[in-house]
């Protein structure tokens, strides 16, 4: 009896199998992984329920280096990036505010990650895995010391 063979909408792409906007008979363009990481830090940061982006520790040290003057805002935090020439896989360590869903914030987060990464790079997204460590609660901000007391100062 002869073997069925798969037909490819059943397998998963392999890199190699990939069409993509980057490879081209003209030349090949790479994206460096940083580029996909502020990428996906912005389009995670729009969606309505997203607190902050990253652990408690790199929390902290971004608002720290929020208030030196002239520095950047860390866009990145959060996020870890796998890429290959045509297609990335993102990881991402959020926070959200109390009251939302879970559920809508991550499916949300997905689909605006991927609409700018994709549209942004050309790169195939394959995944993105979102990691909630927290949710904030509204009495969190009344426990905060107050920006311009004189202890900050």
């Amino acid at each position: 009896m002869p073997e069925a063979k798969q037909s490819p909408s059943n397998q998963n792409p392999t890199e190699d199998s990939v069409r993509s906007p980057l490879v081209t008979e003209m030349g090949t363009t790479t994206i460096a992984e940083n580029v996909v990481a502020k990428l996906t830090g912005i389009a995670a940061r729009e969606v309505p329920g997203v607190f902050g982006m990253g652990n408690a520790a790199r929390r902290a040290f971004d608002t720290l280096t929020d208030r030196i003057p002239g520095s950047q805002t860390n866009v990145s935090g959060g996020v870890s990036v796998e890429k290959g020439e045509k297609q990335t896989a993102i990881d991402l360590t959020i926070v959200v505010e109390y009251g939302t869903s879970i559920v809508e914030v991550a499916e949300a987060i997905r689909r605006n990650v991927i609409r700018a990464v994709e549209q942004g790079t050309g790169l195939q997204v394959v995944e993105v895995n979102i990691d909630v460590t927290d949710v904030h609660l509204p009495e969190d901000d009344e426990e905060a010391p107050d920006k311009d007391s004189p202890e900050l100062n």
